[in-house]
């Protein structure tokens, strides 16, 4: 099992404390991971997995599954959260859809997820790089569903209208934390921006998703609160997770919520509409993201659970 200490906030200094047991992940190990990490360096594909440091690389990778990011691994924005390295990014490379089209064949993936950076430089926002990989993708995978995990493209009508007209089965927007928090967490990201983003989303008849981070500083009326707005936005999926602290020069975990609370947020979640709710302290976005694409999985078996508890 993997322990890592995590850096917390503590006054004035900072102190290395260690992770609950809940917050213990394996180590990536065994032939599918093997065969996975072969894929992405034959194929010269990037993933969030490996650049956003994500806890469950080594089960996800280890079940023949990876989250690919398109438009290089180089972000325009410089979130207080994210491992993601900022700069200036590389030329459009316009051959990565089809690269990415064929790794996805070759994995043999029922379901797949692509994300991408921040191209803040581009008019465009990245959208049609996003449109041509997702048709390319459905052009050679006839048979596998998508999700996208999209910028907000700075709410623009016209690059959010490429990716609704390619239509993915899912569309996922996270809005990360609470509004309070929005100008340190995501530093040239606007709270209701990424709102009207998931709104347009739902407009064009997209089921919608979007993802929360805990432990950043927020209470739990503020996290009630969002959840709200998201439901009211017209999202259908929210995924809720623990917040970990990359490297030492990003925001510090302010502290470590217990898994009952975020059992807490799954009824709450329900109880406000949500079709899925996926709330757990190792909890990503695209954590069991096939769960995501049909509608009314999340909600019945929610409901069936609270009967036989009944």
């Amino acid at each position: 099992m993997q322990e890592l200490p995590v850096v917390a906030a503590t006054g004035k200094e900072e102190s290395r404390i260690k992770k609950p047991d809940w917050l213990r992940v394996k180590l990536p190990i065994g032939q599918s991971y093997k065969n996975v990490r072969e894929l992405v360096d034959t194929h010269h594909l990037h993933t969030i997995c490996e650049s956003g440091n994500c806890p469950n690389m080594g089960e996800c990778w280890g079940a023949g599954t990876a989250t690919f990011m398109i438009l290089g691994n180089i972000c325009t924005r410089s979130c207080g959260f994210c491992a993601v390295a900022t700069g200036r990014p590389a030329e459009v490379d316009w051959d990565e859809p089809q690269r990415v089209a064929e790794a996805i064949c070759l994995m043999k993936v029922k379901h797949a997820v692509i994300t991408s950076v921040d191209r803040d430089e581009l008019k465009d926002g990245g959208s049609i790089i996003w449109q041509n990989t997702i048709r390319a993708v459905k052009a050679l995978n006839p048979a596998t569903t998508l999700e996208t995990l999209i910028p907000d493209f700075k709410a623009e009508i016209d690059n959010i209208a490429r990716i609704i007209e390619a239509a993915p089965e899912v569309v996922s927007h996270n809005i990360e934390t609470v509004e309070r928090l929005t100008r340190q967490v995501r530093i040239q990201a606007r709270y209701w921006r990424s709102m009207t983003t998931l709104q347009e989303l739902k407009k064009g008849n997209m089921r919608t998703k979007s993802g929360i981070m805990l432990g950043l500083g927020e209470n739990m009326q503020e996290v009630v609160q969002t959840m709200k707005d998201l439901r009211n936005s017209g999202v259908d999926v929210i995924t809720l997770g623990q917040y970990l602290q990359p490297t030492k020069k990003h925001l510090p975990v302010q502290r470590f919520v217990h898994p009952d609370e975020f059992a807490q947020y799954t009824e709450i979640g329900y109880g406000l509409g949500f079709d899925y709710v996926e709330s757990g302290p190792l909890v990503r976005s695209s954590y069991h993201s096939e769960r995501h694409v049909e509608a009314g999985i999340g909600k019945n078996e929610w409901q069936n659970r609270k009967e036989v508890a009944a």
